[in-house]
């Protein structure tokens, strides 16, 4: 039996990827904010082997007490889907963005982040046998911004570091670390896509999106690898989104 943590999961990609691993044959703990949201992720999985935990990832004692649900639970954790995000402050020019919303986006995506990680390899390097993996949300955000995205962009660029330097210290205790970054995957965070939105010419356009299922089917070949081998980077996009190229 494999264990996954994945937080963001009452809704979006988070929901879709926590979908895919139980009916892979994980069991899965289900974290974020809003108890009634996972409550209607957990009503959807195909397996009644899952916990759900709500968990403000900002705050080090809830992660450390949705981390000792796990493992007093299932006596281990194998796997990390560190999801949760947000896009605060989006849309809004660098100038008139409120220092507060800037706290409030590197809090959310990138200690929250932090703190999660950092509990799960606190438990895969303690428990036996040793090692485990964690899968980073990038996003194409961490390799290319759009207009007035300040805080969002920032924090996923600061992602690959994370990421980075989670896979390098992992090594000696069998704990690998990987990013998927993901772009339009159709979600209520990409719904503007579909109506139009702000490209860098400073025209708007409608985007092409892609089915999140596609996502969640990429974390569970990343998740289902040995642990002799690792996906360290994956970009799994809408194939015509203007990223690529001029657009």
């Amino acid at each position: 039996m494999s264990i996954a943590v994945v937080t963001g999961a009452g809704s979006g990609i988070g929901r879709s990827v926590a979908l895919a691993l139980a009916a892979a044959g994980w069991s899965v703990a289900l974290a974020g904010r809003r108890a009634e949201a996972l409550e209607e992720t957990a009503a959807s999985l195909p397996t009644g082997d899952f916990l759900a935990v709500p968990t403000d990832v900002t705050s080090e004692e809830e992660v450390a007490a949705l981390f000792t649900a796990v493992r007093d639970r299932w006596g281990r954790v194998d796997l990390l889907f560190n999801n949760a995000g947000t896009f605060a402050g989006g849309g809004v020019p660098v100038e008139d963005l409120d220092p507060a919303t800037w706290r409030a986006v590197v809090d959310v995506n990138l200690t929250g982040a932090f703190l999660c990680a950092q509990a799960a390899f606190r438990a895969m390097k303690e428990q036996d046998p040793q090692g485990g993996r964690i899968i980073n949300n990038g996003s194409i955000s961490a390799h290319v911004p759009r207009p007035h995205s300040i805080a969002y962009t920032a924090t996923k660029h600061a992602m690959t570091g994370l990421t980075k330097s989670l896979s390098l210290d992992g090594r000696p205790y069998r704990i690998a670390c990987g990013q998927i970054d993901i772009g339009n995957a159709a979600t209520e965070m990409t719904a503007r896509m579909q109506t139009g939105i702000l490209q860098a010419d400073g025209q708007l356009a409608v985007e092409p999106v892609m089915d999140a299922a596609d996502v969640a089917a990429t974390v569970v070949h990343m998740a289902a690898l040995p642990l002799e081998a690792n996906v360290q980077f994956a970009t799994v996009m809408a194939t015509t989104m203007p990223y690529i190229g001029r657009g």
